[in-house]
């Protein structure tokens, strides 16, 4: 298991309504919280708040420091476009903002109109070799041999997009449904052609990411884009609290069952790596979201599972699939 975390941490959350009971469900695991941190998330469907041990300070007024937007708007994240004059005004005003228990509110997405969510296949190589025996994971496919840069990287609809305090609503019941854990990076300017050496620059933070995949032969970006189908939370931890994201300690259990353990030192194409690859292609915007690959151990989950999820410096966060098939 990897290791417990203290509860006094500083986290920045951007707050939705309660719905189908899971706010009665959703515990604050305050003792697996790494250090004194700046996390950044929403809360309630578009608060802003500042987390402090099992609070929340709820600082929305400080969305005041994004300027004013017309149509047509731009097609990145208007908070994270803005993020350092948003903390900046965070900070001055949180000293009398008033303070909400965490586990009252309901954790959306940190970021909530990523203009694309960037995905990279097969980027771990023990799941390579797990995918060429298994063969409910390759559907027929050739991986022997193979990795990323024989499959390049796919587009995720950011429409699967929820928060960790959002229920996945499984479908196709038929399929096999997987989850497969991964380090989300947020990206924080806009990014054409970028060097690996400079690419670190250019992250806002990351996040836990939650890549829910229904097994089949068709495409990755058509299979992987269901309506609640990439989770990712609890929260942003900002790019200067995790000075080097290659080195991080993940895992994942199903109702309290190990699943997934690795570290983000057996990615292929590293966090630099990703971000340089995928600005040979396209630019990323503020808020873009690059899912960086799922180590082995990837299996099934089924209505009522509980997936607890844990990233190193970021959280460790439980995750819960709702009691029945969306269809």
């Amino acid at each position: 298991m990897l290791p417990q975390r203290s509860p006094d941490s500083a986290l920045v959350c951007h707050a939705g309504t309660r719905q189908h009971g899971y706010i009665a469900r959703r515990r604050k695991r305050a003792s697996n919280i790494v250090g004194e941190t700046m996390r950044i998330c929403r809360f309630n469907g578009n608060r802003l708040g500042l987390v402090e041990g099992d609070q929340i300070i709820d600082v929305t007024p400080a969305l005041e420091a994004i300027p004013a937007q017309h149509w047509p708007l731009p097609r990145y994240d208007l908070l994270i476009a803005n993020l350092p004059a948003v903390l900046a005004r965070a900070n001055a005003i949180k000293a009398t903002a008033p303070r909400l228990a965490l586990n009252s509110v309901l954790l959306n997405s940190p970021v909530a109109n990523p203009s694309k969510i960037v995905n990279a296949p097969i980027n771990y190589q023990k799941h390579i070799d797990e995918a060429v025996t298994d063969t409910g994971i390759a559907h027929g496919r050739d991986l022997k041999g193979k990795h990323i840069s024989d499959w390049g990287l796919f587009l995720k609809a950011s429409s699967a997009l929820i928060g960790f305090g959002e229920p996945v609503r499984l479908r196709k019941a038929d399929r096999r449904n997987d989850h497969e854990i991964e380090l989300a990076v947020i990206i924080g300017k806009e990014a054409n052609k970028v060097k690996a050496a400079d690419a670190l620059n250019y992250v806002a933070g990351y996040s836990i990411g939650l890549d829910m995949t229904i097994r089949g032969p068709e495409f990755q970006c058509f299979r992987k884009s269901v309506d609640t189908y990439a989770p990712m939370g609890p929260w942003m931890v900002t790019a200067d609290e995790i000075p080097n994201p290659n080195a991080l300690d993940l895992a994942i259990w199903v109702n309290g069952e190990a699943r997934q353990k690795s570290n983000t030192s057996q990615l292929v194409y590293n966090v630099n790596r990703l971000i340089e690859y995928a600005t040979e292609w396209y630019t990323l915007y503020p808020g873009d979201i690059i899912f960086t690959g799922t180590p082995e151990g990837v299996g099934p989950v089924k209505p009522g599972d509980t997936m607890t999820c844990e990233i190193q410096g970021i959280a460790r966060w439980d995750v819960h699939v709702a009691p029945e098939f969306a269809g």
